[in-house]
């Protein structure tokens, strides 16, 4: 996969990208990254990328001849993401679907946003990471790509930790234990060290839906909406 970052601190990337399986990946060219510096497009010799709101307002908005000047010289088609907290919610299944995608450019916007029309000429979609407010979308941008590195070919060491994870099947996953058997007096839970695998799988399930039901009644509503079908 090769991915492709427009922003104004390229200073920032790849970040924590660079460390660990998504590192080790980045090392083994299983996917790539190219920062864009958008102050390179700018008109003046301070490199200004924003100014003030049309029809009034706090803050700054991203200039679209800019941004536009960037996106012509690098942009080359494909999936165009632009982190915005008004975006559409990111998820597991989402993660999955751009994973599959050869070339991902992303915009990391800043400032109170980008200047719509250039998110309307080049076709950007909005994606949020979450319902709340970061300083730029530098952090929302690494997040996300974490999310989908992972789940590029051969990344994990074992392609069969992601199945039982949280938000692969709705549900939230189920407790995790390791030795020492006895900690703080502490006991893992005996089901665990029975060696009997279908009581194993049994009792996770259930701890899953015990925790689904109560951290996020949301998605045990959809979880009992699959059940009905």
């Amino acid at each position: 996969m090769k991915v492709k970052i427009l922003t104004i601190f390229p200073e920032l990337f790849p970040g924590f990208l660079g460390a660990s399986l998504t590192g080790k990946a980045l090392d083994e060219g299983k996917w790539s990254i190219e920062v864009v510096n958008i102050r390179d497009y700018a008109f003046d010799k301070h490199g200004s990328v924003d100014d003030t709101p049309s029809g009034g307002g706090a803050g700054m908005v991203m200039r679209a001849d800019v941004l536009g000047e960037a996106l012509k010289a690098n942009y080359k088609g494909g999936r165009l993401i632009n982190m915005s907290p008004r975006g559409t919610p990111f998820t597991q299944d989402m993660a999955h679907k751009l994973a599959c995608e050869e070339e991902l450019t992303i915009i990391c916007s800043r400032f109170e946003g980008i200047d719509q029309r250039v998110l309307d000429e080049y076709n950007a979609e909005d994606i949020s990471i979450g319902d709340y407010i970061l300083t730029g979308g530098e952090q929302a941008a690494m997040i996300m790509l974490d999310a989908i590195i992972r789940l590029l070919p051969d990344v994990l060491g074992n392609a069969e930790s992601t199945i039982a994870e949280s938000f692969e099947e709705v549900l939230l996953e189920h407790p995790q234990y390791t030795r020492p058997t006895n900690w703080m007096g502490r006991e893992i839970p005996e089901v665990l060290l029975s060696g009997h695998h279908k009581k194993i799988d049994e009792w996770r399930h259930l701890q899953s839906q015990e925790i689904t039901k109560q951290r996020r009644p949301d998605l045990w509503e959809k979880y009992l909406a699959s059940k009905k079908v």
